[in-house]
């Protein structure tokens, strides 16, 4: 057997999930060994789309996923979405296709180990046709035990080397637990004990540690929220107050910013989750609780950093207060949705206001849900008033906060939760730098509702640049309903709360192709939460 088939085959028997790319000379045999191995290829129409698609997959999924592509270009085409990943600490393999040593003079050479670690993704590669499988092996266990993103480069001269197949591979478990120390968990034991007001924020590392948060909560009458990326670990507790941040509500703002003591649970406590410190009360104990010593300080200073896993830490602590007898009740003393906050509605002359829309929206579409984010100044209405069933109803691709990645999110977060109603919320300038994807979707029959907040411009720099010229960022009104339908979707355009009804027969229907929504809002004179953000 040839070492790129191999590589492909042995993937598939470590247990990795779906693979998505766009397939050519240099990745063609790898690709068909993943084929060949049962795993799942998705082709996309852009190596950028693919490799948001294979981040959501694993995000979703919660399984190692493969991004495939050629070498030299197809690598550059995707290293925006490749950095997203390896700034979310996403496990996944990019298995690409490199120029041979000899071939110093193609034009595909670069040298792609440097650039993979310039964006964070960990470079490994195949070095021979006789280590090919231990090479897998290797790259697969950093991916995922480490939860990293593994740049395996497969050159071309050692592709086509014969390679001795293994009897078989070796089971790899996923990330070992961290139990913390006796006196961090005393510690954290004794500030909850003392704390009056505590406010749980939990975040990425947190996603599969809802049960031991919630039964922590519950004991020592800590109120529950998350960062961004973790939204939908608490629904329907009622000590959830929602996202800790620039998306907070106001009641949850005011909750957080009142608490004598905040606890990160795997949650990096930045400028996003903490309105750059402004969000926390100043007396506040800050506490946080990371796999990672490098991570508890790294934004702000803490009072107490434990090093632990969230599930390890938060059992532990909670033994403890049992173990002293300490139990307090409390739950959030109103609705914190942003919901059932009352609002001048911007809507008429033709747009709707996007908070109009984003409520209705969530009283439209099913609860089994899995909605995606693009980037841009809209964002703030379907993180906040879109409500999701737990965590992996929510994929928040936004650690680089690049706009256009929303398509291939919501495509890859689809094809991991079939399950489930995929969503997308995205911009008009993330449509636009991605729709080729719409084709994707359609070829797949995915039912995929894209609601297009359209403002016809780049909505940040417009609300957020005073009186300077506009002339960059505004553009023609475009008919995006028309652009879905071209490519096979159903398209509607929204005005009014009224033309949503137009949604409502869409579901009721096949869902044989995707829903286009071309909803062209009001002004919202700039989004509040962006507001935050532009003042630094």
């Amino acid at each position: 057997m040839k070492a790129a088939e191999l590589v492909g085959r042995t993937l598939a028997e470590l247990g990795v999930g779906a693979a998505f790319g766009v397939v050519g000379s240099g990745n063609f045999e790898a690709t068909n060994g993943l084929r060949a191995g049962g795993v799942r290829f998705v082709a996309a129409r852009h190596e950028g789309g693919a490799a948001s698609m294979a981040d959501a997959y694993a995000r979703m999924s919660g399984r190692v996923s493969v991004l495939s592509l050629h070498q030299g270009g197809g690598l550059t085409n995707a290293i925006t979405g490749i950095t997203e990943a390896a700034k979310s600490r996403t496990p996944m393999i990019v298995l690409t296709g490199d120029t041979a040593a000899s071939a110093v003079l193609s034009n595909f050479r670069i040298d792609q180990d440097a650039l993979g670690a310039a964006v964070g993704a960990v470079p490994e590669r195949v070095h021979s046709g006789p280590t090919a499988v231990a090479d897998t092996v290797r790259a697969f266990r950093t991916a995922r035990q480490q939860r990293r993103t593994v740049l395996l480069n497969l050159p071309l001269d050692v592709q086509a080397q014969e390679a001795p197949e293994a009897v078989s591979v070796p089971e790899i478990p996923g990330p070992a637990r961290i139990r913390p120390t006796a006196g961090a968990v005393a510690e954290l034991a004794g500030l909850l004990a003392g704390a009056r007001r505590p406010v749980f924020v939990a975040g990425r590392g947190a996603r599969a540690s809802a049960a031991p948060l919630r039964e922590l909560a519950e004991t020592s009458g800590a109120l529950l929220a998350t960062s961004a990326v973790a939204h939908g670990l608490f629904h329907g507790d009622p000590r959830s107050i929602g996202i800790s941040g620039g998306f907070s509500s106001p009641a949850a703002a005011d909750l957080i910013g009142a608490a004598d003591l905040v606890i990160g649970w795997g949650c990096a406590l930045n400028m996003w989750t903490t309105r750059h410190g402004r969000l926390l009360g100043p007396d506040a104990r800050l506490v946080q609780v990371d796999v990672e010593q490098s991570a508890l300080g790294a934004h702000r200073l803490i009072d107490l950093g434990v090093v632990g896993d969230v599930t390890s830490t938060a059992e532990d602590v909670h033994a403890e207060l049992r173990r002293r007898g300490h139990r307090t009740s409390r739950e959030a003393p109103a609705s914190t949705r942003w919901n059932d906050v009352p609002y001048n509605d911007l809507s008429g002359g033709g747009r709707i206001d996007p908070r109009t829309l984003s409520r209705r929206l969530d009283e439209i579409l099913p609860a089994e849900r899995v909605v995606s984010v693009d980037s841009g100044n809209f964002m703030g209405y379907p993180s906040a008033y879109l409500s999701v069933p737990d965590e992996n109803g929510f994929c928040f691709t936004q650690a680089f906060q690049c706009v256009g990645l929303g398509l291939g999110t919501a495509i890859g977060a689809a094809v991991a939760r079939p399950d489930r109603l995929p969503v997308l919320a995205v911009g008009d300038g993330g449509f636009h730098m991605s729709l080729s994807e719409l084709e994707t979707a359609v070829r797949l029959r995915i039912p995929l509702v894209v609601i297009v907040y359209d403002d016809a411009a780049y909505g940040a720099e417009i609300h957020h640049f005073g009186d300077a010229d506009m002339t960059t960022v505004r553009f023609p009104d475009t008919d995006i309903a028309a652009i879905g339908r071209g490519f096979g979707c159903d398209g509607v355009t929204v005005r009014s709360a009224e033309d949503l009804s137009a949604v409502t027969d869409w579901l009721g229907g096949p869902r044989a192709a995707p829903l286009v929504v071309d909803a062209k809002i009001a002004d919202d004179g700039g989004s509040w939460w962006l507001a935050e953000a532009f003042r630094h």
